[in-house]
């Protein structure tokens, strides 16, 4: 372990100090999130739509089951 002085401890203490008083007076930029990047990405592709859609139609599927017919698709072994 370093032995350093309270006085050399302390500079670097207030050098940390500035450094971040820095960035919060002057935050960076945000980084633009990556969705935002791909927004629109798939506009006007129709084989995006359709997947859309036949996703849309399998998760409706899904819910529209009654729970008997859930229970009876898990056979226990």
């Amino acid at each position: 372990m370093s032995t350093l002085s309270i006085e050399e401890r302390v500079a670097a203490l207030e050098a940390e100090v500035v450094q971040i008083r820095q960035k919060v007076a002057s935050p960076e930029v945000p980084v633009t999130p990556w969705w935002e990047k791909i927004a629109g990405t798939f506009a006007q592709d129709s084989v995006y739509n359709e997947a859309m859609k036949l996703g849309h139609q399998y998760r409706r599927s899904l819910r529209r089951r009654s729970p008997l017919k859930r229970k009876a698709n898990h056979v226990h072994s």
